[in-house]
């Protein structure tokens, strides 16, 4: 599988520790939706992130309730070992095969990488290489999405790793229907808080977003030409 863009970005890393994220500030799920699927953590849990990401989330849960009174960001997953990122890009090869109502054993190898392009689309490699890791295993990015004043999860208009392209932040930017137009401003409404705080978007996914990381300072070279791309933070 080819490197990524973002992967090529050389890390400097300053070596800020791990920390809790605070359960009273935000809302954090009581099983994790990876580990419920049997993903093995080893004993890390991963709601979890860099010191300093913790404070610009920090930020931006201000910046949400400033806009909305008691709305909370929810954190889907935040620290991922490599382990576990190699099982959901497992997980997720089978869910498509299932999906697409095929079986792997009656495939072709062209037809097994184009299933592969599609999964490594939405996941990154579980590489082991320092130079290239997988965002998450950093503790520099997170899903998130958002929960209301009476503790509703705010319909985004696709589900949190779908494969498909209603993930794309903008999908449904110029839509005609009253609640596809609400999707599309509950996306910007994440989009707007988490920016003004620093942290960046995932070109692909409405969900996900980073502060420090290699994906991280590529958006901001892709932003500023001039810019120096460097990440601060690597694998963890």
């Amino acid at each position: 599988m080819n490197l990524k863009p973002y992967q090529q970005i050389p890390i400097v890393e300053c070596h800020e520790p791990l920390a809790p994220i605070p359960r009273e500030v935000f809302v954090i799920p009581p099983t994790h939706p990876y580990a419920a699927l049997g993903a093995d953590y080893q004993g890390r849990s991963p709601y979890f992130l860099r010191q300093g990401v913790i404070q610009a989330l920090q930020q931006a849960q201000q910046a949400l309730q400033e806009e909305h009174p008691h709305w909370k960001i929810l954190i889907f997953d935040a620290f991922r070992p490599i382990s576990v990122q190699q099982f959901m890009v497992d997980y997720s090869f089978q869910t498509l095969l299932q999906q697409r109502g095929l079986n792997e054993a009656n495939l072709s190898e062209a037809e097994k990488q184009d299933l592969w392009q599609v999964v490594y689309e939405l996941w990154a490699l579980p590489s082991s290489d320092p130079a290239t890791p997988p965002p998450h295993s950093t503790g520099a990015a997170l899903d998130i999405t958002l929960v209301d004043a009476q503790g509703n999860v705010v319909d985004m208009g696709s589900e949190i790793d779908e494969l498909s392209a209603r993930s794309h932040p903008d999908y449904y930017a110029t839509a005609q229907t009253p609640p596809e137009q609400t999707y599309h401003q509950h996306r910007q409404l994440l989009h707007r808080i988490m920016t003004q705080a620093g942290f960046r978007r995932h070109p692909r996914e409405w969900w996900h977003f980073s502060l420090g990381d290699q994906l991280w300072a590529w958006l901001g070279q892709q932003e500023n030409s001039s810019d120096d791309a460097i990440a601060r933070y690597g694998r963890i």
